[in-house]
């Protein structure tokens, strides 16, 4: 393997120079600088991770902790996407990911913060946990630097969806349908549900919609077993909604298949509308109307934050960032006559 040696051999110049030149210093010449990286190049020198973290005081390495209820890892269809941003940006700005394990490799089961110490991250982005869980919060306790996404904590950067605002959105545009009777299928219990439904019944008031109890169901997020059941329930009652929102699109596939199930058509007897805006539901027949979320976004504003706060601590504030939405249309909410 090449080293700065080699290059300064063969550049003619000090070992110091090199260093210099690989690290953009603006004390030599740009001619100088170019002739070293170009030497570099030429033999396939690569700083050592070891020596440049004793140097930096950093391993370029960010930890992610991402542990969804339904198991679902990286086929998790909003959060694959999300992740999929967060690791392009933090790539391109000279770090690694890591999923942060249940165990050290040794065996040894360590807790959250302790494999955050054992790995080194230079910062951490926690999504889809459960959040008040004890080592999630020793976690965000710690003086290491940390993003969350969909959830906030006092004194900690995050990057939120702004799902007050999409479903205030989603259920505007469903009852400029006309549709008067809307029932909504929520996920389990967790900020992001609770701001969903606090705007969902706040919406309904300010529309003048009548909501009954029985048309509020619960079910996990990304269940299709969980949303077809509640979908069941709300097609049996005696003055059944026109249509039913779900918590995520994936659960709305589950909800759509029972009620075609009953020889019910979507929407010209019953309409539905998902959230997320997963690029399936564009590709299915007929396309889904749904509530998208700029995951692209999303993930990118997570990772640069992180960075920001490793790289420059003093200066970066810690304010949470609302990525918003938009209604996308789609064709399984129909028009009420």
């Amino acid at each position: 393997m090449a080293s700065m040696k080699d290059i300064s051999e063969l550049c003619g110049v000090s070992i110091a120079t090199v260093s210099k030149a690989l690290n953009d210093q603006s004390d030599i010449g740009e001619e100088t600088r170019a002739r070293i990286k170009q030497v570099a190049k030429e033999l396939g020198y690569f700083p050592n991770s070891s020596a440049r973290a004793l140097k930096t005081k950093r391993t370029y390495n960010l930890g992610v902790l991402f542990v969804d209820e339904a198991q679902s890892g990286l086929t998790h269809d909003y959060f694959a996407y999300v992740l999929n941003s967060f690791k392009q940006v933090a790539e391109e700005r000279g770090y690694d990911i890591t999923f942060i394990s249940k165990g050290a490799g040794d065996g040894k089961q360590m807790t959250y913060l302790e494999r955050c110490r054992y790995r080194g991250f230079d910062g951490v982005v926690i999504a889809c946990v459960d959040f008040e869980n004890p080592e999630v919060e020793e976690l965000v306790k710690s003086d290491i630097p940390l993003v969350t996404i969909d959830h906030t904590f006092y004194g900690r950067a995050a990057v939120i969806s702004d799902n007050i605002t999409g479903m205030r959105d989603l259920l505007t545009y469903v009852a400029k349908q006309g549709h008067k009777k809307v029932a909504y299928i929520h996920g389990a219990d967790s900020t992001v549900t609770k701001n969903r439904l606090s705007s969902f019944y706040k919406t309904a008031e300010e529309l003048g919609l009548t909501v009954p109890d029985e048309y509020i169901r619960e079910a996990a997020y990304r269940s299709t077993r969980a949303a077809g059941e509640a979908t069941a329930a709300l097609l049996e009652l005696q003055n059944p909604p026109t249509c039913i929102l779900y918590p995520d699109d994936f659960s709305c596939f589950g909800g759509m298949n029972v009620i075609r199930e009953k020889g019910l058509r979507i929407p010209e007897d019953i309409s539905v509308a998902g959230y997320d805006g997963l690029r399936i539901g564009r590709h299915i027949e007929p396309k889904l109307t749904t509530l998208w979320q700029n995951t692209e976004v999303i993930g990118a504003e997570a990772a640069g934050k992180l960075i920001d706060l490793i790289e420059r601590p003093k200066t970066t504030i810690l304010e949470p960032i609302v990525i918003g939405g938009e209604v996308y249309e789609g064709k399984t909410v129909g028009k009420i006559r």
